[in-house]
C-alpha cells in the first residue's frame, strides 16, 4: 500500500521490530507508546513510557489492529494510529449507530526532520484506505486547530477537511470530532 512517497504496512507481530525502532528513535513517542487513548481504567494507573510499552506490544502480539507504519526506502519513518473505535477509550464523538463500523484515527507521528512535507495527508489517506479494506463504514478523527497548544499529535482540522471529513462536534475544549463516511468496505467514499 502506497501514498505519496511512503509505503505503508499494518503493525503486526511481523512489523513489531520496525514499530519499536520508530518509537525508540530520538524524538520518537516512546513516552506514551500511543496508549493515551487505549488504556483501560486499570492500565491508566500505569503512567510511564516504560510501563506503557508492554501494554502496546501485547496488543500487537494478540493481533489487535493498532495502526500503520509509513516507510521510506524500507525504513520506518511515520506512524498513524488507526483502529476500531471500540479499542480506544474516552476519545469522544457519538456512539456508533446500528450497523456502523467506526474506526478511529487518534494519532500521527512524523519525525521533525520530515515535517512540513505534506506527509500527514499521506498518513490520513493510508489510514482511510486501510480502515476501508478492514470493513470500516466510518472513519472518525479528533484533530485540533493549528494554534492549539495541545493534542497536536491528533492532526489539524484543515488536513482532515481536505480529505473529505466533516465536523460533527467537539470532544473537550480543543478536539474537533470529524467523520468520513465510507460508502462500502470495498468502494469509494460517499
Amino acid at each position: 500500500m502506497a501514498a505519496g512517497g511512503l509505503t505503508f504496512k499494518p503493525v503486526t507481530p511481523g512489523t513489531r521490530a520496525d514499530f519499536e525502532a520508530l518509537f525508540e528513535a530520538p524524538g520518537g513517542p516512546k513516552y506514551c507508546w500511543c496508549m493515551a487513548w487505549r488504556t483501560t481504567a486499570k492500565e491508566a494507573r500505569t503512567l510511564s513510557g516504560a510501563e506503557r510499552r508492554p501494554l502496546m506490544l501485547d496488543r500487537i502480539e494478540r493481533g489487535e489492529p493498532v495502526g500503520l507504519l509509513g516507510y521510506a526506502q524500507d525504513q520506518p519513518v511515520a506512524w498513524v494510529s488507526i483502529a476500531p473505535k471500540e479499542t480506544y477509550h474516552r476519545l469522544g464523538g457519538p456512539e456508533p449507530a446500528a450497523g456502523e463500523r467506526v474506526w478511529s484515527l487518534a494519532c500521527m507521528y512524523i519525525p521533525r526532520t520530515l515535517r512540513g512535507r505534506g506527509l500527514a495527508h499521506d498518513l490520513i489517506k493510508a489510514a482511510i484506505d486501510y480502515a476501508r479494506r478492514e470493513g470500516a463504514t466510518v472513519v472518525e478523527a479528533y484533530p485540533v486547530d493549528a494554534d492549539s497548544p495541545s493534542y497536536r499529535f491528533m492532526g489539524f482540522v484543515p488536513a482532515f477537511a481536505a480529505a473529505g471529513f466533516v465536523e460533527i462536534g467537539t470532544a473537550g475544549s480543543r478536539r474537533h470530532v470529524m467523520r468520513l463516511t465510507l460508502s462500502d468496505a470495498a468502494g469509494g467514499e460517499s
